[in-house]
């Protein structure tokens, strides 16, 4: 499927970026628990249901029509992608009235045509993600998408079984409070697991988050989490590099490079 003009579906050369060589999993910040974002990190969509879902709700319960051209879409949120439409069309005032009739709207696209969700995981994630889940991390996922919408996109890859958690946009609009959220489930599922053994957790334990746009590496830096950037989004690597994560990568196949030779 070719891309939209606002890069809803990414070109077919995304997320292969060539691997950066002399890192290892070492190289990851340390921590017990890892948040992800979902599109540009985990996986890319070829596929245009969740695309399409916005522009049939807003149609419907707005009634503006409008392809998304020009409206920031990668690294922000569902209701911040509906508010930055209606924006445009002078209707910003209309949001909050049916924003729930939207957004159950989405929900109920998405799910009837699950089908035709077509992923990609990026480059060495499923490794990476299988890695961190054997040596025992506590794995979520924080997400500009709703919950039922990225949740779909994990499961259409295969990756659910590795994922105890999630934060998600249905209850919150900015990127920071969703991370933030996803920080706070994953502290209390880590005291949980270690109240198990009769350990006491850090009530700062280190949540690390890995994304692939400025909005993650500045959502991760609002929440004094460290960050990990993956270059698989639009973003490029010097994109990212700018904005100083703790970690720059052009993919996840950077942290295999020195077992693969």
């Amino acid at each position: 499927m070719p891309a939209h003009r606002d890069g809803w579906v990414l070109p077919e050369n995304s997320g292969t970026q060539p691997e950066r060589k002399g890192l290892s999993l070492r190289d990851l910040p340390a921590a017990p628990t890892y948040l992800f974002d979902i599109d540009g990190t985990l996986l890319n969509s070829r596929d245009g249901v969740h695309y399409n879902s916005f522009r049939n709700a807003i149609k419907q319960v707005y009634g503006v029509d409008t392809k998304l051209d020009n409206i920031p879409v990668h690294g922000n949120t569902d209701v911040g992608i509906i508010r930055a439409i209606l924006e445009k069309a002078g209707r910003g005032h209309e949001l909050e009235a049916e924003l729930p009739r939207a957004l159950d709207m989405m929900r109920n696209e998405v799910e009837k045509n699950i089908a035709g969700i077509n992923a990609e995981l990026c480059p060495s994630i499923r490794e990476l993600i299988e890695e961190l889940h054997a040596q025992g991390k506590i794995l979520g996922v924080a997400s500009g998408n709703l919950e039922s919408i990225g949740w779909a996109k994990i499961t259409a890859v295969g990756l659910r079984p590795f994922f105890s958690l999630g934060s998600f946009s249905d209850t919150r609009e900015r990127r920071v409070d969703i991370f933030r959220h996803g920080i706070e489930q994953a502290r209390k599922l880590l005291s949980e697991k270690l109240a198990e053994k009769h350990e006491t957790a850090n009530p700062d334990a280190v949540v690390c988050v890995v994304g692939d746009t400025p909005s993650d590496i500045l959502a991760a830096r609002a929440n004094n989490a460290p960050v990990v950037a993956v270059a698989t989004g639009i973003y490029s690597y010097d994109d990212l590099l700018s904005h100083q994560p703790d970690l720059c990568l052009h993919c996840c196949t950077d942290l295999f490079a020195e077992s693969s030779g």
